[in-house]
């Protein structure tokens, strides 16, 4: 899906593909795989998207037409 938005020009990414309790700066608090079923299943699924409040209602158009395309 992420291919398909950046070939249509859609800057989207993958932002945070790790949850915050497997990052270094928790790597002494000792948080096993699994200990946060949620966030982990979360990071593996997050896409960021296009987001600032300058685009125009037609850039959210194409954003949400590219993504729907991706989506079928």
């Amino acid at each position: 899906m992420l291919a398909d938005l950046n070939a249509e020009g859609i800057g989207a990414g993958v932002h945070y593909p790790v949850p915050v309790h497997r990052t270094p700066a928790f790597a002494t608090q000792s948080a096993e795989e699994g200990c946060f079923p949620h966030a982990e299943r979360i990071a593996q699924n997050l896409l960021s998207l296009p987001l600032h409040p300058h685009l125009t209602r037609d850039q959210q158009n194409v954003v949400v037409a590219a993504l729907t395309r991706a989506l079928a």
